[in-house]
């Protein structure tokens, strides 16, 4: 077990455990683009919200949701506001006995909670009898969680990585198409073809799906829907409403509900 303190080091490679889980409370992280070079990776977080990147895509991770990380999987970890950290490093090949399995969010239901609990604060030392008997109810969990699309596609041309980084950095919404081919000097039906290309959305779809994903995050840092609706630039908060049943299946708040 490890207990981080903000800004803690650590580094899961450099142990031979199978099995560790490390647990924080943390606020205003950025883990900068790493990678494991002998360890998988489960990360979630019982409260609050975070958002990882890779090389091609963007996730977004509110509570009862968990991300699979495969080792040698670069990535880097976000989050603005307090997150309740749980991470849980498997051995590379112990994990492949029990998973195959590339990058993808599941859902944490409330047993699958407990167990990641209880092995991020127990003991680093091989798991005895009753903990190999947890961590067989954890694979088979595991294996049967439902995935959730709650992942983004991110175009890799330059001109549109680039802009993306600045939108990210300073938590501004992605322009209107029109006003991206102004900044870009790309004309739209370029920008268009290159976003379907290397994303499968057209950039009006791109851009709806990058504010379902800020919208979530939003909604579980505590903001209300007013606040939400006024900052991703909806019409009305009505809009936003609408806008969120028909990507979830829930309103707002439904969708909150359904995850304390």
């Amino acid at each position: 077990m490890a207990v981080l303190k903000q800004n803690e080091e650590f580094n899961a490679d450099s142990l031979e455990e199978k099995i560790i889980g490390i647990a924080s409370d943390m606020v205003l992280h950025d883990s900068g683009f790493h990678f494991h070079t002998t360890k998988a990776q489960l990360l979630y977080a019982p409260s609050g919200c975070m958002t990882v990147t890779t090389c091609d895509r963007q996730f977004v991770l509110p509570p009862f949701r968990m991300l699979w990380i495969p080792a040698n999987e670069v990535h880097r970890v976000n989050f603005r506001n307090m997150v309740a950290y749980r991470s849980v490093y498997f051995d590379q090949n112990y994990a492949e006995k029990y998973i195959h399995s590339s990058l993808k969010v599941l859902h944490v239901n409330p047993l699958l909670k407990e167990i990641i609990e209880r092995i991020c604060f127990w003991d680093w030392n091989t798991p005895d009898i009753h903990q190999e008997n947890i961590l067989k109810v954890f694979w088979n969990e595991l294996n049967n969680a439902p995935e959730e699309k709650l992942e983004l596609k991110m175009p890799q041309d330059r001109r549109f990585k680039n802009k993306i980084e600045e939108w990210t950095k300073r938590l501004s919404m992605p322009p209107m198409l029109k006003n991206i081919a102004e900044d870009t000097g790309a004309v739209e039906k370029t920008i268009t073809r290159i976003f379907k290309k290397e994303t499968g959305l057209s950039y009006q779809e791109w851009r709806q799906q990058w504010r379902l994903q800020r919208s979530i995050e939003l909604l579980v840092e505590g903001n209300t829907i007013g606040e939400v609706s006024y900052i991703l630039e909806f019409s009305s908060d009505s809009a936003f409403i609408e806008f969120f049943k028909k990507h979830t299946g829930s309103t707002p708040l439904q969708y909150l509900m359904k995850n304390v």
